[in-house]
């Protein structure tokens, strides 16, 4: 009997150093998000410039040079492809845009977007700024139906720096690396990155 038990015991031992030897900490799971990101800016051969350089350059990113500004404050690394004709989102109000993207998981290779087939419609979400601070959520369409309402703050810090207007003809562009703590409900779950391609556009 003793025998069986200590048996018993032992099995239950090996069972549970297995289980936690698979378990990750937070910060083995940061630090394989930041691998994942690193790869994903030398597979794309993404040149990184500071926030100082990016203003001196009047807020703009050489596409001819592949640049992306890392943003200190989020850790949000950032390409703005068009600043978009229009104005920039008014002080103190509350707007919808139009919304097209692709989105890249970069850590799983998978993708969700509304950005290339006509089967799709618009993403529409409102946006509402107060000084320098943007607060959003989603209305309808992709996001919505895949994340709900909850826009990721890293989407946020492109409007301090693009012109929203209704016409499609310059539509304001930009590329986004955006870590978990600045993502969806999925992304800050598991601590997975996230790549996104999004134009904005005012609602008509």
């Amino acid at each position: 009997m003793k025998k069986s038990l200590f048996s018993l015991l032992f099995l239950a031992g090996l069972v549970f150093l297995g289980a936690c030897s698979d378990y990750e900490t937070y910060g083995e799971l940061k630090e394989k998000e930041r691998d994942a990101i690193a790869q994903f800016i030398k597979d794309s051969a993404i040149t990184v410039i500071s926030e100082t350089k990016f203003l001196e350059q009047d807020s703009t990113t050489d596409l001819s040079r592949n640049e992306f500004v890392y943003l200190n404050k989020s850790g949000v690394y950032m390409q703005i492809v068009r600043k978009g004709d229009g104005r920039p989102l008014e002080d103190g109000k509350s707007i919808n845009l139009l919304c097209r993207f692709l989105e890249l998981n970069i850590k799983l290779e998978t993708i969700v977007y509304n950005q290339y087939s006509y089967v799709y419609k618009d993403d529409i979400m409102n946006v509402q700024r107060t000084g320098s601070t943007y607060t959003a959520s989603f209305i309808s369409g992709k996001m919505y139906e895949t994340y709900g309402a909850s826009v990721p703050a890293g989407w946020l810090v492109a409007f301090n720096y693009l012109n929203i207007g209704r016409s499609t003809a310059n539509l304001a562009k930009v590329r986004l690396i955006v870590p978990h703590s600045q993502g969806h409900s999925t992304a800050s779950s598991n601590v997975y990155p996230y790549y996104y391609e999004i134009t904005f556009q005012r609602e008509r």
